[in-house]
């Protein structure tokens, strides 16, 4: 159904009549909904489809298809929990829509950002290590005279099954004085315990030992060394009254302060924290080596001595589930229970492996995953639920999926369909847009200029939407690049004998001063070649005066900050400008305002209702909480006194609440600002708001911004940059933007490494390094190199027939 006044769409079958519409209605149908950008969006989807919501990044998709369509579907599951039940599950809140008919049960899987606990593995996420488990419980063979173990028993991660000497983690992590105390000739109060966190709760630690008696201002190696062993190793928590120094500006009142050793602060963050940033911190103050007792297995001694076809549970754990489900294939089982549990484990590692993920093991630890490979997974799980009626909410499923691959997700949603379900899909990638029975194109640009319904209706009928930037790359499909001669290298970097993960004694040469792109299929070793053992090589050669690349910047997709209180004008370093301009002006000298008054997360200037959040909680008891603008500043985040300055007319608040295309026309004859500005609409972010939480970045978003904060420092010095699969989460019109400030650092003398599945980004590229010829154990190995044109005609590898179809079709 086309949202235009005066064309009519393809035709959508009308609701019922009277009482137990919903019953009777084919159709989803959405009125009103405001979410995010969206403008009171009405739209009607046909259930019992696979319908792809497209539009340019930022374009308000995700903000209907997830934000309005799923969060009302458990808005309504939860009113069906008991009252009590429903305050001990997470709840995303009601969606800002008029009304939705029509709508099954939803389930959502998203690409979560968030980075899941060591403990979490292939097994967990999938369910498999409890098929694994049970197998080994019920028809394992155990040695003479052993009692027969339960379940758990086979699991690392419980009480019953996990080594007692390593917890079930495989490996022993130990610290020490010399690793928590890098400078003893520091004190404490300089920082001597390098291992502390920083910032208030480094300093209510320090605070707590100075109560209790320590000396913090005598050199670390002076002190007793019980007293410094008793301060890095105690197991004690000693709880003391802190009265902490009061600054000149703010009362501070005293608390009571937990004392925690620097040994146990470390431990606890290493295998607690969701924080990949914290765990990588805590990790430099360790030293870890196998289990001694369980030589990394994890597992108490009787446990390791059950096997299955002649193997431990460690053992077929440790396969790639290719492998596994050959073992399960060619075992002559004995016995009803363990030819059910095989064949039940083998139905379970089948959509795995037809999704491409066949390279992975049970015990691959879910935070080496990337966000496309968990969401893979979830979905695998999926096809053996069994669910029927309800509506599957993906986003962008083919994330990380080489072409090869994507052939197979199609296959698997209409399986999903065919079961009698509905599958909404978030998605860029064209294959999937064409297979689609139905589509909603949103736009058509980004941010306040999209949130508009352009089509609803079967693929072909969006030809004729002339606003649709999809439109323009689904039927017409332009080059990939300008046609330009392929670049000619300025000297190589080369990386012999790399031995790590599923890489085995690799050498490959990368040309400098051109794009090389790297290709392969999922878990051919694209991502550790690049991120790892060439960003290692080149890291520790950039000191050496002949070495013709002198920085090294690494553009990922991690979040910008994993608060609300980290934005887009922070990180970038925007917001120090802006708060510098508004020191300068009289009112505020007048005032002897520094620029401090300015940010919203210390006191002074930030309104002490909300602490500068700008909203606030609001506690419904068995109702799901739900946010309020705060009150008193109404969102503002400053109190009222810091928002009579204003700059140009506009108070502190106001700034940050405009659009980077705004905010360019607004401090365009500030130099320091519109640098900044600049580099972020060139490269296609102009929709976003300065103050923008990073809490509400998509993973491309951030890496644009990251990538664009380096365009604005641009220096003469050679520069090698690299990215990890830098189109995810792109519009194709996106990336046709972003190909060209990526072109444009190579044109002005720098290197760019591209990991890639997008054929036509490869096709514009000077140097392809392929990767395969699978996965895991079947991959690590170059399979071609070479300019695009030549890779593609050897036609070795599984890249070369696509990578062909994307030069033909440039």
């Amino acid at each position: 159904m086309r949202h235009s006044p005066d064309a009519p769409g393809p035709a959508v079958p009308g609701p019922g009549p009277g009482p137990g519409r919903d019953a009777v209605d084919p159709c989803v149908r959405v009125r009103g909904a405001r979410e995010h950008n969206l403008h009171g969006v009405d739209v009607d989807i046909p259930r019992d489809t696979l319908t792809v919501f497209t539009g340019v990044s930022g374009s308000g998709k995700s903000s209907l298809a997830f934000g309005t369509l799923y969060a009302e579907a458990q808005r309504r599951y939860f009113e069906s929990v008991a009252p009590y039940a429903r305050r001990l599950i997470h709840q995303i809140g009601a969606p800002k829509v008029d009304a939705v008919t029509g709508l099954p049960p939803a389930v959502s899987l998203e690409q979560r950002r968030s980075s899941p606990g060591s403990r979490s593995s292939v097994g967990t996420v999938t369910l498999l290590s409890n098929s694994l488990r049970m197998l080994y419980s019920r028809a394992g063979t155990y040695p003479p005279g052993a009692p027969r173990l339960d379940s758990d028993a086979f699991s690392p991660n419980t009480a019953s099954g996990a080594c007692p000497s390593c917890h079930g983690l495989g490996r022993i992590h130990r610290t020490s004085e010399e690793l928590l105390v890098p400078d003893p000739s520091l004190s404490i109060r300089q920082g001597a315990i390098a291992a502390w966190p920083g910032a208030w709760q480094g300093k209510n630690l320090r605070d707590v030992l100075e109560v209790l008696g320590h000396d913090v201002d005598r050199p670390w190696r002076e002190l007793p060394a019980a007293e410094r062993e008793w301060i890095l190793f105690t197991e004690e928590q000693p709880v003391v009254t802190v009265h902490p120094v009061r600054d000149a500006d703010r009362i501070q009142r005293p608390y009571q302060g937990t004392y925690m050793s620097a040994h146990r602060y470390v431990m606890r963050t290493f295998s607690d924290t969701k924080s990949a940033t914290l765990r990588a911190r805590a990790e430099k103050f360790l030293t870890d080596a196998p289990c001694p007792v369980c030589e990394g297995r994890r597992l108490r001694p009787e446990a390791l001595a059950v096997t299955f076809a002649g193997r431990t549970i460690a053992e077929l754990a440790g396969l790639a589930l290719s492998e596994l489900d050959g073992v399960l294939a060619s075992f002559r089982a004995e016995g009803e229970a363990a030819r059910v549990l095989a064949e039940d484990l083998r139905g379970r590692i089948a959509p795995v492996v037809e999704l491409g993920l066949g390279y992975l093991s049970l015990d691959r630890t879910a935070p080496t995953l990337s966000a496309g490979e968990l969401q893979r997974l979830r979905l695998a799980t999926q096809l053996r639920s069994g669910l029927f009626g309800v509506v599957y909410v993906l986003d962008e499923p083919s994330a990380g999926l080489h072409p090869a691959d994507t052939e197979a997700l199609l296959g698997v949603l209409d399986r999903l369909k065919s079961a009698g379900n509905t599958v909404f899909v978030v998605e860029h990638h064209l294959d999937v847009v064409r297979h689609a029975d139905w589509l909603v194109d949103v736009g058509p640009l980004a941010g306040e200029h999209g949130g508009r319904v352009l089509y609803s209706g079967p693929p072909e009928g969006l030809a004729g939407v002339a606003e649709s930037a999809t439109a323009r790359h689904l039927f017409a499909r332009p080059a990939a690049v300008a046609a330009r001669p392929v670049r000619t290298a300025t000297g190589t970097v080369r990386v012999t004998g790399a031995d790590r993960h599923n890489l085995r004694d690799l050498s490959v040469e990368f040309p400098l001063g051109v794009f090389t792109a790297v290709t392969g299929v999922s878990g051919s070793g694209k991502s550790t070649l690049v991120g790892q053992v060439l960003a290692r090589e080149v890291d520790g050669r950039l000191a050496e005066a002949d070495f013709p690349v002198r920085r090294l910047v690494e553009v990922d997709q991690k979040p910008i900050g994993r608060t609300p209180r980290s934005n887009l004008a922070t990180y970038t370093g925007l917001f120090d400008v802006v708060r510098r301009l508004f020191t300068a002006l009289p009112e505020s000298k007048a005032r002897g305002w520094k620029a401090g008054r300015f940010s919203f997360n210390v006191p002074g200037g930030r309104c002490e209702t909300c602490q500068g959040e700008g909203f606030v909680s609001v506690e419904l008891l068995f109702l799901p909480s739900t946010y309020a603008p705060c009150p008193v500043c109404a969102g503002a985040r400053y109190n009222a006194e810091t928002l009579e300055v204003r700059y140009a007319g506009l108070d502190i608040a106001q700034v940050l609440g405009l659009t980077v295309e705004a905010a360019a026309a607004f401090f365009a004859d500030v130099p320091a600002a519109a640098r900044s500005l600049r580099a972020l609409v060139d490269i296609g972010l102009g929709y976003l708001r300065l103050g923008q939480p990073a809490t509400e970045l998509s993973g491309g978003e951030a890496q644009r911004i990251k990538l664009a904060t380096e365009l604005q420092r641009l220096r003469r010095d050679h520069t090698l940059y690299l990215l990890d699969e830098p189109t995810t989460g792109l519009h194709p019109a996106d990336v046709r933007v972003l190909l060209g400030q990526l072109h444009g650092l190579v044109d002005a003398g720098h290197s760019v490494v591209v990991v890639e599945h997008d054929m036509e980004v490869v096709a514009g590229a000077d140097w392809v390094v392929d990767l395969g010829p699978g996965g895991g154990a079947e991959g690590g190995r170059v399979t071609a190199c070479g300019p695009p044109a030549e890779v593609a005609a050897r036609g070795e590898g599984r890249t070369a027939r696509y990578l062909a179809r994307a030069l033909g079709a440039s």
